[in-house]
């Protein structure tokens, strides 16, 4: 790999889909990646219509990934893939990423992992017994806001944590658009195609990911409510949860999609015994830190005074967002400093791990499973983290 850029495949993501461009425009931003072949779609016209947009040769262009990965796996080692994103809807995750396992390629995929419990503590263990490479793109914890939480809190910045808030808020599911059909909302909330969670699977995940991430706490137990508000809704689309963690603290989590008129709100807020902090989504680029006896601060991310975990992270001098798709890159970035350091017999250093990967992917299904319990299927107050 030394002297060329990594060579992505890619299964899903064809031009009728939204979240392939996301990945494809953020492995690209680096100049470390190249798309060399897909199979974008389960329909082959599409799949061949979208690989030719992307100017790809008909034949690496792919009519099924099953196919993709056989053949990707006969070339020689100088043409073929390195890795392969997975960007499709979470019951067709598990397959193709342990088969690409199996096959030699390392792995990036969608949250959540899988489609079940089950599935995941499969992946992980076939991630272990190949050695390779699994990023999970839980993108807001990329954000180069989220990473100066992070290490403050490490730092002992506020002290320590006493509590700690998560709000992910949309609107775009108030009605059962998913009924209409030609959007995204129609798999996101078919349970055979989701899994088990609807609302708390897509966006609950990543907001219970940012409160580990930044705490580097654990939960272990969790008291929720999960509701289907929109009439005849199968999943959930609002989820409410107080969880407890193994340090000590307490949280409170909740993510909902019917909150009409919210786009994309995401609030985190961490208190401790010498000060609060809080990041918002919709204003990535400012950190607030609060104290009791001195006035608020705002920290501006692309300043010299940042710490060097946010600094690694970030693009642009101060002034300059960075926003979504530069946080997919971060992980895209990581992640491909990784595999080609493991590729030359070189240990990745702290900065290049510093993404999720499939052990967060365990830890986010075994949230889905502990709020379905909890929200749905259990009588008593408390829940334990669910395991297996």
């Amino acid at each position: 790999m030394k002297g060329r850029k990594l060579r992505m495949g890619m299964i899903g993501g064809g031009s009728d889909a939204f979240i392939g461009a996301i990945h494809r425009r953020a492995a690209l931003m680096e100049n470390e990646i190249e798309l060399v072949c897909g199979c974008f779609s389960i329909n082959p016209e599409i799949s061949l219509s979208s690989g030719r947009s992307y100017y790809l040769p008909d034949d690496r262009i792919y009519s099924t990934w099953e196919e993709m990965l056989d053949k990707e796996a006969q070339l020689p080692e100088c043409e073929r893939m390195d890795f392969v994103t997975i960007v499709t809807p979470n019951k067709f995750h598990y397959l193709p990423a342990v088969t690409a396992l199996d096959k030699g390629f390392n792995v990036v995929v969608d949250k959540p992992m899988t489609f079940s419990l089950e599935e995941a503590l499969s992946l992980q263990k076939k991630v272990r017994e190949t050695g390779l490479t699994l990023a999970l793109t839980h993108v807001y914890s990329a954000y180069p806001g989220i990473k100066e939480m992070k290490k403050r809190i490490e730092l002992g910045g506020i002290g320590k944590v006493r509590r700690v808030f998560v709000e992910y808020s949309q609107g775009w599911l108030t009605e059962r658009i998913e009924l209409k059909g030609g959007n995204n909302a129609v798999w996101r909330n078919d349970p055979r195609q989701a899994g088990k969670g609807g609302c708390v699977g897509d966006i609950g995940t990543h907001a219970w990911h940012l409160t580990e991430y930044v705490t580097g706490a654990r939960a272990v137990e969790v008291c929720a409510d999960l509701q289907r508000i929109a009439t005849g809704r199968p999943v959930d689309d609002d989820a409410c949860a107080f969880i407890r963690y193994d340090k000590g603290f307490t949280g409170l989590l909740q993510a909902t999609q019917i909150a009409t008129g919210e786009e994309n709100n995401i609030r985190l807020r961490v208190y401790g015994e010498t000060g609060g902090m809080e990041w918002r989504q919709m204003e990535p680029n400012t950190l607030y830190m609060k104290w009791k006896d001195r006035p608020a601060e705002e920290v501006r991310v692309g300043n010299a005074y940042m710490t060097d975990s946010a600094k690694w992270n970030t693009r642009t001098p101060g002034g300059h967002p960075e926003g979504f798709i530069e946080a997919f890159a971060n992980i895209y970035r990581n992640f491909a400093l990784t595999v080609r350091a493991k590729a030359a017999g070189e240990e990745p250093t702290p900065e290049m791990l510093d993404f999720p990967t499939v052990d967060d992917g365990v830890r986010g299904l075994q949230f889905v499973e502990t709020m379905v319990k909890a929200g749905y299927d259990d009588g008593t107050k408390w829940v334990e983290w669910v395991t297996e």
